[in-house]
């Protein structure tokens, strides 16, 4: 156990990287507070609305669709170090100006709007950073662990923060919630500024001179090239929007369908986010580049238990079918970013990564106001299935062009234990 344990936090022993994530852990729980905060207030503002809740998640990620790619450019070309120190930075002097509005009570629904856009713009710039500065910060032979524990970072986060959340709005409504956010966005300031340079791995990068010629669509077209990245890609982008939007959907659940108060709400999301910690966590152990089958594989599943969730009649099964639906879900989501960062050359991480977060996230701004008024006409419970299936047809129809592309086969074995496994032209 004790070498097991020793494998799986294998990242943590690089002094840089255990200051990035103990940072990220810091602000995440803030964060995942604030967008429980900011839910239950939009809720509050305007009268119980689903599609509100769908306009303020449709500002806070169009920026991303605006621009990553440029941000990309700008890890490619910048000191992501320096990058990242600005992104959050940013981000701490709007989560203190929106508690203070929250706190005095001057909020209203367009407050909430526009502190969604600006923290959008805040994320934009610094999610593809992040996502790319890993690399720099273990190497490469590290870095399946590193991605692993980012998501474990990120999901443990999302256990601890909205069940605090929860009881925080109960006991003193979402004012103090937001201060707490704002004051948790300063650990990564810190840290970043504690790193050393010089341990930072970046003999793969290019040379400054060779930077400055760094084109967004040179990255676009080294992705169209690369089939191995293009359909973990494309998948995303599908599952992305149709069923990857629980904040929305999980929120109007709770309160239009089960009547729930804020620490139901909670619930929900810590259930989610129980299973997807488990989830990442099962990836700590990878040493290689994960295949397209396990990709695959994983996005049945995700798809397959997200339409079982918004089938279930009762809240107790909900909360039992959001444990698998979590695990496959950051299952799916790791595996395919490991596929694509393992895949990629240095000199392109900054731009692919880019693209990477704009179809993990920059696909919500169209998704979210389409779940956000199927939810309020034909209610929540169908927004979730009819996401799932969408999300389980396009995971088929992958798995098909990929059989067919490769000429492999399907097989399923029933003893010892029923499992599907994949059959290579060369019979392995």
């Amino acid at each position: 156990m004790q070498a097991k344990l020793s494998t799986m936090f294998q990242s943590l022993r690089v002094r840089n990287y255990r200051l990035f994530a103990t940072g990220q852990l810091i602000k995440l729980i803030g964060v995942w507070m604030m967008f429980i905060a900011q839910d239950w207030l939009v809720l509050e503002l305007s009268d119980n609305s689903a599609t509100a809740l769908g306009v303020v998640t449709a500002l806070q990620f169009t920026p991303v669709l605006l621009l990553t790619l440029l941000s990309g450019r700008l890890a490619d070309r910048y000191d992501k170090r320096l990058l990242l120190f600005v992104a959050n930075a940013f981000w701490t002097v709007l989560s203190l100006a929106m508690s203070l509005l929250v706190l005095t009570g001057l909020v209203q629904l367009w407050h909430v709007f526009a502190f969604a856009a600006l923290l959008g713009v805040a994320n934009a710039v610094e999610t593809p950073v992040r996502q790319a500065f890993v690399s720099e910060l273990v190497g490469m032979p590290l870095l399946p662990n590193a991605l692993s524990l980012n998501a474990a970072v990120f999901n443990s986060a999302r256990i601890v923060g909205p069940a605090v959340a929860g009881l925080a709005i109960a006991a003193f409504d979402v004012g103090p919630v937001f201060l707490i956010t704002a004051f948790s966005s300063i650990a990564p300031l810190v840290n970043v500024v504690r790193m050393r340079p010089a341990e930072l791995h970046r003999k793969d990068l290019l040379p400054v001179g060779e930077r400055d010629q760094a084109k967004v669509i040179d990255g676009l077209r080294y992705v169209w090239r690369r089939a191995d990245l293009l359909l973990p890609m494309v998948l995303m982008s599908v599952v992305g929007m149709t069923l990857f939007n629980f904040q929305l959907t999980l929120a109007a659940l709770a309160k239009t369908v089960f009547k729930t108060g804020a620490a139901s709400f909670g619930l929900f999301t810590t259930a989610l986010a129980v299973g997807a910690l488990a989830g990442a966590l099962a990836g700590t152990g990878r040493r290689s580049r994960p295949s397209i089958w396990l990709v695959l594989g994983a996005a049945v599943g995700c798809a397959s238990f997200g339409t079982l969730v918004g089938l279930a009649g009762a809240y107790w099964l909900v909360v039992a079918l959001l444990l698998p639906t979590g695990f496959f879900m950051v299952f799916f989501a790791q595996a395919a970013n490991q596929r694509v960062q393992l895949g990629v050359d240095a000199a392109f991480r900054g731009r692919v990564m880019a693209l990477w977060v704009l179809v993990f996230l920059g696909t919500n701004p169209v998704g979210a106001p389409l779940i956000g008024w199927v939810a309020e006409t034909y209610g929540a419970g169908a927004s979730i299935w009819i996401g799932g299936l969408i999300s389980l047809a396009a995971a088929l129809l992958a798995l098909t062009w990929q059989l067919r592309h490769s000429g492999a086969r399907l097989r399923m074995r029933v003893l010892p234990m029923p499992r599907f496994y994949v059959v290579s032209p060369t019979g392995e």
